[in-house]
């Protein structure tokens, strides 16, 4: 892991021996965020929820395939954005999913994973040295980013309909 962090950073990056380690490991983060969505989108009865998890699901499997095909392409057409946080998932708990669980707790769960998996890629790009590396961590954490934001707002709208 030679060149990729400063002193103590490399906590964060212990149970990684190796850029493709860490490559692996987001793979495998991306495949499950992909079946996550897959699942929440085969249980839903309503179809706008229903359609939406499904492009989650497919979002996610981009991610998947960009990873699984790295290269200095696949960043050529990203441009930073300043994505709002609404900080709602900061007073949520985290949920396991369930089959059957409730609309607004999948919602609820979602955006906590999507909050997640952007601390995690922020993480790293902060810590890395290389810019290839740096600007596929960001691009990844923004996407994540938006991710959160529509999930957030699309349970605000949800909760505020029910009258919550």
């Amino acid at each position: 892991m030679e060149g990729f962090c400063d002193g103590k950073e490399r906590r964060l990056l212990m149970q990684f021996e190796s850029f493709e380690d860490i490559m692996a490991y987001d793979i495998e983060n991306e495949r499950e965020a992909a079946a996550f969505y897959e699942d929440a989108a085969k249980q839903e009865k309503y179809p706008a929820a229903k359609e939406t998890f499904e492009a989650f699901a497919k979002e996610e499997r981009k991610h998947e395939a960009m990873l699984e095909n790295f290269s200095k392409e696949a960043l050529q057409d990203y441009t930073p954005q300043n994505i709002p946080d609404l900080k709602r998932s900061d007073y949520l708990v985290d949920l396991e999913y369930t089959p059957g669980m409730p609309y607004p707790d999948i919602l609820r769960l979602a955006t906590k994973r999507e909050e997640k998996a952007q601390k995690f890629y922020s993480d790293f790009a902060l810590h890395t040295k290389k810019e290839k590396h740096k600007n596929l961590f960001e691009m990844l954490a923004q996407e994540e980013a938006k991710h959160k934001l529509r999930l957030e707002t699309i349970l605000d709208d949800h909760m505020a309909e029910i009258g919550d």
